[in-house]
Parts: structure tokens; sequence; C-alpha cells
């Protein structure tokens, strides 16, 4: 069984290149990533939205729309390769994005299991909130997404994070 990576932009390439993931998921506007071409184009998904939970002069919100795209996107994923997603930091966006699929991908019920593996695995970890509430309300989870990430707590402090692999198995997460 396959696994989730979650990395930051200057670790893309090492990070497609050392685990050779079948499916992208980036989730930043600039600068603009090609798809790289161990990847097959097909299977890049770009989300262009900055890490912003209100809207602002300037930014890009995620909006629900964003979501569904990524959830119609994963279910594309037949789980031989790893899933790889990305932003600018590994902080926020990626680890709301890992969090996201992983729920979708086991129903519910584990919400709470998967943020606690997330905080276990992924210390720095600051999922951003609204792409959380958003998918929460998508996949009618009644408040449990959002509950299952506030009980992680605060983020260990990081400028970048480093790659973090979640596995898909529950009893290994």
């Amino acid at each position: 069984m396959s696994h989730i990576l979650i990395a930051p932009y200057a670790d893309l390439e090492e990070t497609v290149r050392r685990h050779r993931p079948s499916h992208l998921v980036t989730l930043m506007i600039e600068p603009f990533v090609e798809t790289p071409k161990a990847i097959h184009p097909d299977h890049h998904l770009r989300i262009g939205v900055h890490d912003v939970i209100e809207p602002s002069e300037g930014s890009v919100v995620p909006e629900p729309h964003h979501i569904a795209e990524m959830l119609a996107f994963a279910k594309n994923w037949d789980r031989r390769a790893p899933f790889l997603v990305h932003c600018w930091a590994g902080i926020s966006r990626s680890t709301a994005a890992a969090y996201i699929v992983l729920c979708n991908l086991h129903g519910q019920g584990h919400e709470l299991h998967i943020a606690r593996a997330l905080r276990f695995r992924a210390p720095h970890a600051q999922p951003n909130p609204l792409m959380i509430r958003h998918a929460d309300r998508l996949l009618g989870r009644e408040g449990r997404m959002i509950a299952g990430v506030e009980a992680m707590g605060e983020g260990r402090p990081n400028w970048q994070s480093e790659i973090v692999e979640l596995p898909l198995d529950l009893d290994l997460l």
C-alpha cells in the first residue's frame, strides 16, 4: 500500500526523484510549478491559492470549489505509487490537503485519529483552517474535521517543513 507525501516547494524535485509519486497537487500561485518529467501531466493538479483564511486585497482565498476539485482529482489515484501534495513551506495548505484526502479515503469517524497521526508525523503542521472548514462541509463531517485539527494544537514553529510520509493504513497512521 502506498502513502501520501507532504513537501515544501524547495524539496519538490528531490521528493519526486526519491519517492516517485504518481500524482502531484501544487497549492500555490507563484512561482508557476512545471510538471516534473516523472509525472504524467494529467496527474498534476495546480490549485492557485494563497495561504489565507479570509479575503484580503490581492489574495486568492481557498474556496469550496478548490477543495471539490482536489477531492475529485484524488479519486483517480490508484494508490500504487505515492500521492504528493506541496505548497511553499509544507506547513499549512499542503498539510490541510493531506488531511482532507485521508479523511475522504477513510470515511466518517476517523477524523480525530487522522489529525493525531498528522501531528505525530508532522509536528510543524498547521493545516489551513479555511480549507478544513470547506472540506468538513463538502464531506458532511458536521464539524469533526474542524475539531480534529483544533485538537492538534499549535504546530512546532518552523519556516519550512521536512518531507512527511503518511501511510494510508489506519493502523499505521
